[in-house]
């Protein structure tokens, strides 16, 4: 399938913004201007970058710099991210290993009038990341959990997907055993949602491979390296999705979200109202071109509108 230039392209890469509206903004959030209180006796749950350092939001610097302590999924991380904007705390290790322990303490503290925040690596915590347990043992001990919401993989991906409109299940990480991922991904086959799922760069192509048999005939969106250098968005047949991975080395590296879209929910998979369509785009452009554009337009399957513009082409 050729690429689809909306999706391929590099980001562009923009102007910097001006010295000064860097420096109001962030002189805006360090005092009441911003309308927000941070109150004491307090977890605070801090999106951070998923790539990008320019991705953090004023709100978050503000709140990083006025906790008393930050606590993280790894603190090396952390302290790269705080020094890079000039923001210097102390750090507390609070990761899957030891998140348990490190709770008892950090609500201890918590109690005691601290203001604490809590980083993962990259993202939203508690989204496929350490943090849920930190927060629910803040809340069961009767303090507040306040979010600071910001860079997600899971929303970053969806923005720019072009979905149709409906519902969207986030699977997260597929079990690691091959047969548990499949058994997994046939239960979700008659789920009327968009699916969305995080894969690592070493298990991309044996998920994807899966995902091709399972959900047949379906489109699906691989998104790799987001707000990075080579952010890349390809969108294709879930069959075809092995092919494009596997066509280029470059291609399996970096972090993806992959998105399955939900399953057309007419009898005949949409092909009724897409007719209409193809049949239009067909009289102006190949068949192979009509039915690329027609699939993109509504979704449903390439596979069968190119057999319904081979038909359409013979009887012309």
């Amino acid at each position: 399938m050729p690429a689809d230039p909306a999706f391929d392209a590099a980001p562009p890469v923009a102007d910097p913004l001006p010295v000064d509206a860097i420096a109001r903004s962030l002189r805006i959030a360090a005092g009441d201007a911003d309308g927000q209180d941070y109150p004491a006796a307090t977890l605070y749950v801090i999106a951070t970058p998923i790539g990008n350092r320019a991705d953090i939001t004023v709100r978050a610097l503000a709140c990083l710099v006025r906790v008393d302590a930050v606590a993280a999924e790894d603190t090396r991380t952390a302290r790269q991210l705080l020094h890079h904007y000039g923001i210097d705390k102390p750090m507390v290790a609070a990761h899957r290993h030891n998140e348990h322990e490190a709770a008892d303490a950090l609500v201890a503290r918590i109690a005691a009038g601290a203001r604490i925040a809590y980083v993962s690596d990259a993202g939203t915590p508690g989204i496929s990341d350490p943090g849920a347990r930190l927060a629910a043992a803040v809340r069961a001990a009767g303090h507040r959990v306040l979010p600071i919401p910001g860079p997600s993989a899971l929303t970053t991906a969806l923005s720019a997907a072009g979905l149709p409109e409906g519902p969207v299940l986030f699977v997260g990480f597929l079990p690691a055993k091959a047969a548990q991922a499949a058994t997994m991904l046939k239960s979700l086959v008659a789920t009327a949602a968009h699916l969305v799922f995080y894969e690592a760069p070493h298990r991309i192509v044996d998920t994807l491979t899966a995902i091709g048999s399972v959900f047949a005939g379906r489109r699906c969106v691989i998104a790799r390296e987001l707000t990075k250098r080579f952010e890349t968005l390809h969108r294709c047949e879930v069959e075809e999705a092995t092919a494009w991975i596997t066509a280029d080395p470059q291609r399996r590296r970096g972090e993806f979200v992959v998105i399955v879209e939900a399953p057309v929910d007419d009898d005949d998979g949409g092909l009724a109202h897409a007719l209409p369509i193809l049949e239009k785009l067909g009289a102006v452009l190949s068949v192979s071109e009509a039915a690329s554009l027609t699939a993109e337009i509504t979704g449903v399957s390439r596979k069968a509108l190119y057999a319904e513009a081979l038909k359409l082409r013979a009887a012309s």
